[in-house]
């Protein structure tokens, strides 16, 4: 009878193991997340100076890289065009300030929240949270440029109205929050976005101690993301991808000029200025505006939208002006009634974007860790619409169609 017993007490310490061991098996491994952090304005050669010591150690045990951003070097094009994986003359986002016939009276730009968050102005192409929350995947956007808009009927599941006054941290914290919530979608993508560093870059020039102040702010942000990953035990299935939309150059006072002084401005319809210009002689005057512009400038190279250089892959959206100038890095181009508005900063030590994507000034930082990627890989540079196929294969999601390849990013993935 004894035997008995222990017979049936081994059975059924041997049925309760196995029982254990099987609920150990069966239990859902912890999901995958991709997380994209944009960091508006970090040139590449921000790195390694002392200032950024969280992102330095995530590129030294991960993959980093310099890229050239897409023509025109400006936030809202190249934001898109890393989440998108098309170029701006093929996401519709073909500046930062823009015009299409279909929304007559309508002009595009950061401050008009109503265009802004208008879905017909980004449905050229799906953003990879659209493609994510299609195919049953859930997103999260804590800001990026397009979240605020729903594109083909969509919209991340997780968003926010973009508020440059929330300080970096408060950001960080929101998608810990997302992360944390448990009656909350679990969230397989999610993006990042700071500016400070853009904004400061510009008010006082790259390289300045504001500019490398906002840097460390940014930086200390992100150590408190990989530090709340960790708390969460997340931070080891958790890819992190940071990337910059492009650089930034100095701008001295002298070098900012009106273009008044080559042109007629009451002849055309100027839609943007800056490093890069856009407009559109009014009808009567095409001969004369382009007489006056296409012809060598100083610090200024003008084309026809049909005839800009195939490397810039630029000139074919409707949205583009009918002539396109690009100044030389380091000049900047505005009009007297612009340099005249009070309270304008110009200071010889402000920066500014746009220029050539070619110069390395414009060159925007890429850090890659997580599961998915090789420690200790150093990329050549590489075209920032090869972001985009990266993010789709680490987080599962399928791409769609795009302008880019992993025939470089590939290298860093394991």
């Amino acid at each position: 009878m004894k035997s008995l017993l222990r017979a049936v007490a081994l059975g059924a310490a041997l049925l309760l193991s196995a029982c254990a061991s099987l609920g150990q098996d069966a239990a859902p491994a912890q999901s995958r997340l991709t997380v994209l952090v944009g960091i508006d304005g970090f040139r590449a050669d921000y790195l390694d100076k002392g200032d950024s010591p969280t992102l330095d150690a995530l590129a030294a045990s991960g993959a980093r890289g310099a890229m050239r951003p897409s023509f025109p070097t400006l936030t809202f094009p190249n934001h898109y065009t890393l989440i998108t994986g098309k170029r701006p003359d093929r996401n519709g986002i073909v500046n930062n300030v823009m015009e299409d016939a279909q929304f007559p009276g309508v002009t595009f730009k950061m401050s008009n929240a109503q265009a802004v968050r208008d879905g017909r102005w980004w449905d050229q192409a799906l953003p990879l949270w659209v493609s994510a929350e299609t195919q049953g995947y859930k997103a999260g956007a804590m800001f990026w440029p397009g979240s605020e808009a729903e594109i083909a009927g969509v919209r991340p599941s997780r968003w926010m109205v973009f508020n440059q006054a929330m300080p970096s941290n408060d950001r960080v914290d929101t998608l810990l929050a997302w992360l944390d919530d448990p009656k909350g979608p679990e969230l397989r993508l999610a993006t990042l976005y700071f500016d400070v560093v853009d904004t400061q870059g510009h008010h006082y020039g790259p390289g300045s101690p504001e500019a490398r102040a906002a840097v460390a702010e940014v930086d200390r942000a992100m150590a408190r993301l990989v530090e709340g990953l960790k708390a969460r035990g997340r931070f080891d299935t958790t890819d992190i991808v940071v990337v910059a939309d492009h650089g930034m150059a100095p701008v001295p006072a002298a070098q900012r000029w009106p273009l008044d002084d080559v042109v007629d401005l009451s002849k055309v319809r100027l839609v943007t200025t800056g490093a890069v210009v856009g407009l559109t002689p009014l009808p009567g005057f095409e001969a004369e505006v382009e007489a006056a512009l296409l012809k060598p400038l100083p610090h200024l190279t003008c084309w026809k939208k049909g005839q800009i250089p195939e490397r810039y892959h630029y000139g074919r959206n409707p949205r583009v002006p009918a002539i396109v100038c690009l100044s030389e890095t380091g000049w900047y181009v505005t009009t007297r009634e612009m340099m005249a508005r009070p309270g304008r900063r110009d200071g010889p030590i402000g920066g500014q974007h746009g220029f050539d994507p070619y110069d390395p000034a414009m060159r925007a930082v890429f850090v890659a860790h997580g599961p998915s990627i090789r420690s200790g890989v150093v990329l050549p540079d590489f075209d920032n619409v090869d972001v985009y196929p990266l993010l789709a294969r680490i987080s599962g999601v399928k791409p769609e169609d795009g302008d880019g390849s992993l025939k470089v990013v590939g290298q860093a993935l394991k």
